[in-house]
């Protein structure tokens, strides 16, 4: 059974993936993660997520690699994949206070589409299984002391959207509508399970 790696260096993502009780290591992948000019937010992820994953095959020959990434887009359901999303609706980490606080004051009682890629790269065979999971959530109305003293309290700036979900990020929203909770967090264990018991079937055959 060739040996799990998580291409990245999020404290978030490791505690979702010990959740799956599986032995595994982590690398940080180093990639440029820049917005190709054009590129859809879908594109995006997946290019991401695959690119993580593909920039440690050569550290790991005979592995299974994780990769992931997540963007937000303001106002953007899924009948509107194919539509042209400006700059200005894209979120990604926000890295500072200024930038979450714009961030969050662009989504108070919008609803927000976070997408959160997922490429599982089998480095033997060199295929990779790359697909997103999408969470639709409604913010409520926040004032700007609201966004302030949440931001000082949970300091989301490694967080796309800035917001921790799992922590007091949760009291931002009216609704959260996902097929998998841990996809907001930053790793979709349910989509990566499917994907590991593909691999393992495979293998085993």
């Amino acid at each position: 059974m060739p040996k799990l790696v998580l291409a990245s260096s999020s404290s978030y993502r490791k505690e979702l993936l010990k959740r799956l009780q599986r032995p595994f290591l982590s690398r940080s992948p180093d990639i440029d993660e820049t917005r190709q000019q054009g590129e859809s937010p879908e594109n995006l992820v997946k290019r991401l997520s695959e690119g993580k994953a593909r920039a440690l095959s050569q550290d790991f020959p005979n592995h299974l690699i994780i990769g992931s990434d997540q963007v937000a887009v303001l106002d953007t359901t899924h009948e509107h994949k194919a539509a042209f999303v400006p700059d200005q609706a894209i979120l990604t980490k926000p890295g500072c206070y200024k930038t979450a606080f714009e961030q969050l004051k662009s989504q108070s009682g919008k609803r927000v589409s976070f997408l959160t890629g997922l490429a599982l790269l089998n480095s033997k065979t060199n295929h990779a299984e790359v697909d997103i999971v999408t969470t639709e959530v409604v913010f409520r109305q926040l004032t700007d002391r609201e966004i302030t003293d949440y931001l000082h309290q949970d300091t989301p700036y490694d967080c796309a959207g800035s917001f921790k979900s799992e922590g007091l990020g949760i009291t931002l929203f009216d609704s959260v509508h996902s097929s998998d909770p841990t996809a907001l967090i930053g790793l979709p264990l349910i989509r990566l399970g499917q994907m590991l018991r593909k691999q393992t079937l495979q293998i085993t055959l």
